[in-house]
């Protein structure tokens, strides 16, 4: 249980990362404002934190939007009287080699996992600068950093991702804290929004050794949980490499984390 609850808002909630940050983060006592577009899945998420003795609100939310992320961190102001921390987490993942010519998905890609980070930071950063107080957090990729075929336009957005933080950071006097969580392969329903065939096999097999979202979560809520002078936080969490038959397990290596 944290000794400092704060208030936390959540993009794509609904699944994977987000829901399981929420429910790691509704554990640790902090008070979630949840936002997706599936607003009967973050129902019975709030009904499951609730039950649980957490605190928790929803709203609707197309991170796509920049007027819908308004609202959003203004209903989050309403309800709890600020905002102490931003996840922006929602994104999609249709991967697809480039010569598919799928020009929609990779508008959407680009209007998701950037425009919606951007759209996040617009919207809590002026609430955060009036206080002189915040932390953004941003949910980028490895694939950030490593491109694999098929994933050249959603590595580019994730490097976006990961380029706008480090500006963020370097624009910011120490107030404002941001940081940058990189999850490997993890658990979640990215795939299935993956039209093309080749890559959906490809990635079923690549997934084979994802580690579960409560993984990243709990990186999420180490950053969260730092105290105000770590003006930044940069976490790559994924899978260890594959252990060859002279390399022995480690029970207690389910993920690498680099802080």
């Amino acid at each position: 249980m944290s000794k400092n609850p704060k208030t936390v808002l959540i993009t794509g909630a609904s699944s994977g990362i987000g829901e399981a940050t929420a429910l790691r983060l509704a554990d640790d006592g902090h008070r979630l404002f949840l936002g997706a577009r599936r607003t009967k899945r973050l129902e019975a998420l709030v009904e499951q934190i609730e039950t649980f003795g957490g605190t928790a609100s929803l709203c609707r939310l197309d991170v796509a939007d920049a007027e819908d992320v308004r609202c959003f961190v203004a209903n989050a102001v309403h309800t709890y009287g600020g905002v102490d921390v931003m996840i922006n987490n929602a994104g999609v993942m249709p991967l697809s080699a480039l010569a598919e010519d799928k020009v929609d998905e990779w508008n959407r890609m680009i209007d998701v996992n950037i425009r919606g980070v951007l759209h996040g930071i617009s919207a809590a950063l002026p609430v955060m600068r009036a206080r002189s107080s915040g932390h953004i957090v941003n949910v980028a990729s490895i694939g950030a950093h490593e491109v694999e075929p098929t994933a050249a336009v959603y590595s580019a957005t994730k490097f976006a991702v990961w380029a706008i933080s480090e500006g963020l950071r370097k624009e910011q006097s120490g107030d404002i804290r941001v940081s940058v969580i990189s999850p490997g392969v993890t658990e979640s329903e990215l795939a299935e929004s993956i039209s093309d065939t080749q890559a959906r096999a490809a990635m079923r097999e690549y997934r084979a050794r994802a580690i579960p979202a409560s993984a990243i979560a709990d990186a999420i809520a180490f950053a969260i949980g730092q105290p105000p002078r770590w003006t930044s936080t940069r976490s790559s969490c994924g899978p260890p490499p594959p252990r060859t038959n002279h390399t022995q397990p480690d029970p207690s290596d389910e993920t690498a984390l680099v802080v």
